[in-house]
């Protein structure tokens, strides 16, 4: 026992040698790209618009952050990813002054998966920076309204948790910005505000329903005696209820919907659920009531119930649900509203009070905006907001991402794409409907593959025929199962075709899904009282399945044991079995600290050491909203947590292992993505290119090290090649303060890549997803720049190695020279980071030692990831200006395909790293055609080369004669005039010499344009020909390069004879008169 403790306290001091959160601002290089997509976005919950310039559109999600547009709703803008949360549940304008924005944090629609805020957001500058205001322990905020006539008097309509109870929720005020707050309406500690309308001709006035409802994870209640319909008159001094004296529903009462014409104050309207769901309308201000219809108003009210007043006609009010509907004569009927080609589910509504025909939507599946009062709509492509629930991978090339979406499917998209443009809309493709969830590839031919909706229903999808075939599994002897609204699946690591599922029993399959073998009991506590789904609902029965309990939730075979799988459930328990499910363990009550009955969304198994796993438990849905993550190495006998609330903000979600070296862990929080470098002793939050999301699922790609990011509100997001992250964690952070130091670069390929498709010049409103570099990666470390003063103009080689800067943005593959070949010009772009500090210094060294390149790159301190296009040290070409001492050095011919040594330098010290090329996977090549094609471009350059000599002498010239001109005498002489005669007939012979190899661009008024030969473009278009492309030199390419060698070869005579014929008369002319502006060498052939 002593030893064994030595021992521990032992790993803790080494541990600790090390232990230590990351700087993020080390990290530059490394930032998250969002892939999106966008065509299927995600549930939008507020929206508020600029009256006095409706091109400005501010735009709340319910997991995905605060948007804005400043040109109408074709671009966004993501404005509030710096806040500690993304869950936006209100938004309101100062429209007197409409710098000053309020934000409610965490939606208001309390369906399963719900996301929390923390509290409310003010700023004063249109969304460039926000105050956070106080009321943190709200949790969820439905309203917000600001008084119209002075900007410090604001109401919050705190609609709280649905999880439990808790004081903090009702109508807040603040008379003084928010610096103070008071609660002026509390019902109890169940109810919260459901809707708040202010009266548009008393800003006294307030309009508030109250709302008792709560959410277990098994069940929800809707209604109970804090619901009810309260007014004020005097800015909430004093409240009056409204109850069935005054016309409204008798008994309990539930979810109530508002709103209040601004064409005439009095009329106020009222969906109320209670015994028989009905709109109400009041045309006195609310003192009464009378019922309207109680006809198509009402579908689900817990999670709609939302009702909006045309500004300008008080009998047409709009309905929203899961449809949308329309009243036009004061509430008496209802009918259905067009909504062709919009996603149901309908949350919130804007119409333009001084034109009602502009109009916006937000729903499950996004925002769509019209301008003809619904006739049409335009759906907003380009608002990645989809909520993903599990995320996955393959191994084509590039690879594919997989995963489900809460009420929008399950998809399948590239990681990247070999074409520019970006990663479009038309690149996903949807494989089921419903609410999607895991998606996972057949292992053994991924055309075909598994996917889910809700409730437990799954298929067997046809990515090439678009077919699926159901394979929910049943009880062989007929028994009732019952499976999660997100049920588990998993793939076995050891044979291709078996697959797992879970119910309350865990499933097997060793045909694809086509049969089924039950292989557990009831692996779930089976708690009678958590089974009674079909009561569900409360005043208003809601059975969609969102509610099912005592199930499986999380499947992990061992990747390293056969038979052995771990299960976990929605209601608290851990199971495991090493012998294929004869045996089953319980292990939770071996996990001291974890609640009661947790939810274990996840377990990962280690592929490093047997016995080890990590289980993720999050509690929120039973009001505990703490961060779990247990650790055990010795098959769950014994269990140490990993995280809680002092060490990362927000439950936990989901969590990976690094499978390459184990301390390095990624965890998925409601706030954010969390990594420790020392297997869970020290967190780091990541905020390099990712938002503070929810982070759901975590994947890490077995080929190209990537990270591949599932977000609850953001869509997906790629960390591409973790492996620098693995070497800090092999040997600490320290090793960013080394002076240089070289990280592994991923495989770099010449990419022959598509043009963009289905568009052509595309325009604003279209969403790209960031592509990452197929070229050479260059990764590496420094720790301080050394400053210098910038130099002019200078100009940079090695790129950055990431997507487009705008959100959303990305641009096609880089690959080579952006073109397969092995032949071109070097190009040039921008660099990492400000001039003003000394480039590293990077040189490339083939097989042999031999330096074939070298390029600069200006650092940051700490990681930097820069860009070598795969290219040797280019050549002069003709006209082009000699290179400046120190400047960049110009590409060249592309690199074989073969490992490649990349040397840094900097400060004296540096450090090196092999890469490795490869051809595009997709390109059949040989070998000896490469290197045939590059020695006949090489030849055909050296021809080149003395043409691009014999300009330099004519341009040499050119500068002479331009001197000599200036220096002739000016009288009237023979003399002077037979030197200005001579004179301009050398400089003639010279422009027409230099118009012929490369005329100068004819510009006037009405065109522009080139003179018809150009031997220049001649030679760079043979050299365009031969130098393009993997394939052997065709007859055609040979007899490009020939034609332009005698086009050459004629133009090197023409020069020739001019020097040799020419130019020593003129010359001894010149100097016979006294002129000597002459500074060129003696010319001879060799010069070239």
């Amino acid at each position: 026992m002593k030893n064994t403790f030595v021992l521990f306290l032992f790993m803790l001091l080494a541990l600790s040698g090390f232990s230590q959160k990351l700087d993020m601002s080390k990290l530059t290089g490394l930032n998250a790209r969002a892939i999106g997509p966008s065509g299927m976005s995600g549930r939008i919950t507020a929206i508020d618009v600029v009256q006095s310039n409706t091109s400005v559109i501010y735009v709340g999600s319910a997991s995905g952050g605060l948007w804005k547009s400043e040109t109408g709703g074709m671009e966004w803008t993501p404005i509030f990813d710096d806040q500690p949360v993304a869950s936006i549940g209100a938004i309101n304008i100062y429209q007197a002054n409409p710098d000053i924005i309020w934000v409610g944090t965490g939606e208001g629609n309390p369906r399963n998966s719900i996301t929390s805020g923390f509290g409310i957001y003010k700023s004063i500058d249109g969304g460039k920076t926000w105050q956070l205001k106080g009321l943190e322990k709200t949790r969820n905020i439905h309203r917000v309204i600001i008084d119209p006539t002075n900007p410090n008097i604001v109401y919050v309509g705190a609609i709280g948790s649905p999880w439990g109870s808790h004081p903090e929720r009702g109508v807040y005020k603040t008379i003084d910005g928010g610096d103070t707050w008071n609660l002026i309406l509390h019902t109890n500690d169940l109810s919260g505000v459901s809707d708040m309308v202010l009266d548009p001709v008393n800003p006294q006035k307030l309009v508030v329903a109250m709302w008792e409802h709560q959410r277990w994870p098994w069940f929800m209640k809707s209604g109970g005696a804090g619901s009810g319909l309260y007014i004020t008159w005097d800015g909430g001094k004093n409240w009056k209820q409204i109850t069935e004296k005054e016309g409204f529903p008798k008994g309990e009462i539930g979810r109530i919907g508002l709103t209040i014409s601004r064409a005439n104050a009095k009329r106020i309207y009222a969906l109320v659920e209670c015994s028989k769901n009905a709109m109400y309308r009041s045309d006195d201000g609310g003192f009464t009531w009378s019922m309207t219809t109680d006809q198509n108003v009402s579908n689900r009210p817990f999670y709609y119930h939302e009702i909006y007043a045309d500004p300008m006609d008080p009998d047409r009010v709009y309905n929203l649900y899961s449809g949308i509907s329309k009243t036009e004569d004061g509430g008496k009927t209802f009918e259905s509203f067009n909504m062709r080609g919009i996603h149901p589910d309908h949350h919130a509504w804007y119409i333009n009070p001084m034109n009602n025909n502009f109009m916006i939507d937000g729903n499950d599946g996004g925002l769509a905006i019209t301008e003809d009062r619904g006739r049409s709509w335009r759906f907003v492509t380009n608002l990645p907001l989809a909520q993903y629930y599990h995320i996955n991978w393959d191994l084509e090339f590039p690879y594919n991402v997989y995963g489900g979406m809460q009420d929008n499917g399950s998809w399948i998209g590239p990681g990247n794409v070999l074409q520019r443009g970006g990663i479009q809309y038309y690149h996903w493709i949807t494989v089921m409907g419903g609410d999607g969830f895991d998606v996972v590839a057949d292992s053994s031919d991924n055309r075909y593959g598994y996917a889910m909706s809700q409730g437990g229903n799954i298929g067997r999808y046809d990515r090439v025929t678009g077919g699926t075939k159901d394979i929910q599994p049943i009880h062989p002897d007929g028994a009732k199962i019952r499976f999660n609204w997100n049920a588990a699946i998993a793939h076995d690591p050891f044979n291709k075709t078996t697959i797992y599922y879970g119910s309350q029993f865990l499933h097997k399959s060793s045909d694809r899904g086509d049969n089924w073998a039950l292989i557990s009991p009831d692996l779930t506590t089976n708690d009678p009282e958590k089974l009674k789904q079909n009561e569900t609902g409360g005043l208003t029965y809601d059975i969609t399945g969102a509610e099912n309990h005592c199930t499986i939730i999380a499947i992990t075979p061992s990747p390293l044991t056969p038979d052995e799988i771990w299960v976990g459930t929605d209601d608290g328990n851990l199971q495991l079995t090493r012998d294929g499910g004869k045996t089953w363990t319980h292990l939770t009550p071996n996990i001291k600290g974890a609640p009661k009955n947790g939810w274990i969304p996840q377990i990962h198994v280690s592929n490093h050491t047997a016995g080890e796993a990590f289980v993720v438990i999050n509690n929120y849905r039973q009001n505990d909203f703490a961060a779990y993550l247990f650790h055990t190495t010795n098959y769950g006998k014994t269990w140490i947590r990993l995280v809680d609330d002092t060490k990362v903000n927000g439950f936990t979600l989901c969590m990976v292992q690094d499978p390459v070296v184990p301390n390095l862990l990624f965890l998925g929080t409601e706030h954010g993505m969390y990594l420790s470098i020392d297997k869970g002793a020290t967190w780091s939050k990541w905020t390099r290119g990712f938002p503070m999301v929810s982070t759901m699922d975590l994947k890490i790609h077995p080929r190209e090290h990537d990270l591949i990011i599932g977000t609850f509100g953001r869509a997906a997001y790629i960390l591409d090649d973790i492996r620098p992250l693995r070497e800090i964690a092999r040997n600490g952070p320290s090793m960013l303060e080394q002076k240089i130091h070289a990280y592994p670069s991923p495989v770099a390929y010449h990419i022959d890549s598509k043009s963009q498709a289905g568009v052509y010049g595309a325009g604003s409103g279209y969403f790209s997803g960031q592509t990452k570099s197929l070229a050479g990666i260059l990764n590496y470390s420094i720790n301080e720049p050394i400053k210098r003063e910038p130099a002019p103009e200078a100009t940079v080689e090695a790129t950055p190695a990431a997507g487009s800067g705008r959100p959303g943005g990305g641009a096609g593959p880089s690959g080579g020279q952006g073109r397969g070949g092995f032949g071109g010009f070097g190009m040039r772009g921008g660099g990492n980071a400000t001039r003003n500090v000394e480039p590293v210094r990077i040189e490339i060294f083939d097989s042999k030692g031999i330096k074939i390149r070298t390029l600069q790159d200006y650092p940051v301190a700490g990681f930097n990831r820069a860009s070598w296009r795969l290219d040797e040290k280019g050549f002069r070409q003709p006209g082009a200006t000699q290179e400046r001492a120190g400047g960049q050095e110009q590409g060249g011919l592309s690199v074989f395909p073969g490992s490649y040594m990349v040397k840094y330098s900097y400060a004296g010290s540096s450090d090196s790293i092999w890469i490795e090329v490869k051809i595009d996977p997709r390109v059949p090549y040989n070998m000896q055609d490469l290197i045939t094609r590059k020695e006949y471009v090489l030849a055909f350059q050296k021809k080149v080369d003395k043409l691009t000599a014999a300009m330099e002498i004519v341009q040499q010239a050119q500068e002479a004669v331009d001197l000599i001109t200036k220096q002739i005498p000016t009288g009237r002489s023979e003399e002077a005039r037979n030197l200005r005669q001579e004179t301009k007939a050398v400089q003639d012979t010279l422009s027409a010499i230099m118009n012929r190899i490369s005329p100068a661009r004819v510009t006037d008024n009405q065109r522009a344009k080139r003179a018809e030969y150009n031997l220049r473009s001649k030679v760079s278009g043979a050299m365009s020909a031969i130098s393009d492309g993997f394939d052997p030199l065709s007859d055609t390419q040979k007899r490009a390069a020939e034609l332009a060698e005698i086009e050459l070869n004629k133009m090197l005579v023409r020069i020739d004879d001019f020097f040799t014929n020419t130019w020593p008369p003129f010359k001894e002319m010149i100097q016979k008169a006294q002129i000597s502006p002459f500074k060129d060498k003696p010319y001879s052939k060799l010069s070239w």
